[in-house]
Order: C-alpha cells, then structure tokens, then sequence
C-alpha cells in the first residue's frame, strides 16, 4: 500500500514535534518545517533521524515557502494526504501594550503562514480528490479570558476558526475537509514547569493538556470521512461556560 504523506508546519518543537513523530509511527512520511534548518536537524535527531522525516526550512509567512514545502513533497512522494497548519505565535498583553513587530510577526506567522500552503493543499488536493487539511488554532479564541489579554492571538486564531469552517464548505465536493484543534494550556516548553500551577486554573478540570491528547485528535480528525468544518477544542472544558 502506497505510503501518506503529512506536511506539518512548526514541526520542530511542542505540538509540531509530537504530531510529526506520531505521524511518521504511523507509517506517513513527513515534510517538516521551522523557521531555520538548525532547530529541524535537532528535531529530526530527536526523532531518531527517520528516513521519512523530510525537513524544509524557512519563515512560513513567506509564499515561497509555502510552496517549496509542496514542491519538494511532490517530488519526493508524489502527493500530499494531510496540511497541519501548526505554526503560531501566541503573544499575550493588553491591546495597548501591542508593538509594531509584535502585529507582524503575528500576522505574518498565523495568518499568512496558514493562507500560503493552504492555497497549495486546496489546489493539489481538490485535484487528486482527497485529501485533509487540519489547523491548530487556540481555545482563547473561542472563548477569551479576561484575566489573559490576548486580542491579536483572538483575532488571527479566531479568524482560522471561522476560516475553517468557510473553506471546508468550499471544498467538501472535491472531497478534501478541513477541521481544526483548539488547544487549551497543554505542557510543552514553553511553558516553564513554575508556572504549571497557575496554568492549571485556565480549566475547570484543574490541569495541563498532553501533547498526546492533540495527537489523538488529530488522528480523529484525519480519520473522520465524514467529519469536516469541526474546530475541536481540547483545553479541558475552558471554553464550555463559566466556571
């Protein structure tokens, strides 16, 4: 049976890594990609240095990048099964406090490093027939805290989450979907292990999120035939209602 292939951006640590390593256990091959070949040689080291894992690096927000990663999936494999648009920047102060860097860095890593290969995944994958495209947005955006100013992380998230569901709409006759995962606080580095308390009370379950619980439902997620347009939020009941 012919190998799949996944092309997951932020591939290098946190939830990028974890869907990389569970993608490539599960028999894909796998174009990663960060920012910069140092942090992608280092993750494919901590992945055992698999001859499936395929790393592309560059700055996401480029459109050159976004189709080098196609371009080089292509040649390799031949096709692409699954997009996980994993990439992000989550940057949290009050409005005001927001620079001018700040709003670049958030437009160019959330927004446009979505929109480039996902114009690549619509295009190939309406072509073929098939395909999955799942994005990584954040629970916040469903439901904002206001103990935690985060305006440009709702606003770019929240406009994935919404995004989402149009384009899923779009090329469900072509027989692609697209859903995303809305993670709550999940343990990863960058979250520092004297914080974990505090970050505890961001749900009413009163603890951190595993990198392996995104994992199962990304494997939900590509596995649904009949499951599209769907953000899933995995953060614990936070965005449920009051607690």
């Amino acid at each position: 049976m012919e190998k799949k292939t996944a092309i997951v951006t932020g591939a290098s640590s946190g939830i990028g890594l974890a869907l990389t390593r569970a993608f490539l256990e599960r028999g894909y091959n796998v174009i990663g990609n960060a920012r910069t070949l140092t942090r992608l040689k280092q993750a494919s080291e901590a992945l055992g240095s698999p001859a499936g894992f395929v790393p592309v690096e560059g700055d996401i927000g480029r459109p050159e990048v976004g189709k080098r990663l196609f371009d080089v999936a292509l040649e390799r494999f031949g096709h692409v099964d699954v997009l996980i648009n994993n990439a992000g920047i989550f940057i949290a102060k009050p409005t005001a406090d927001y620079t001018e860097d700040d709003i670049e860095r958030l437009m160019a890593t959330n927004l446009k490093g979505f929109l480039y290969p996902t114009q690549h995944a619509a295009r190939h994958m309406a072509q073929r027939g098939s395909g999955s495209i799942l994005n990584i947005t954040a629970s916040l955006a469903i439901q904002p805290q206001a103990s935690v100013p985060a305006l440009l992380a709702v606003l770019t998230k929240g406009g994935i989450d919404r995004a989402t569901r149009a384009l899923a709409l779009e090329l469900a006759p072509r027989g692609v979907r697209v859903n995303a995962i809305a993670p709550g606080i999940i343990d990863t580095p960058m979250h520092k292990p004297a914080t974990h308390e505090f970050l505890k009370s961001a749900s009413p379950m009163n603890q951190l999120g595993t990198v392996d619980q995104i994992v199962e439902a990304a494997f939900y997620l590509t596995d649904a035939g009949f499951t599209t347009g769907v953000v899933l939020a995995v953060d614990g009941g936070a965005t449920t209602g009051r607690w």
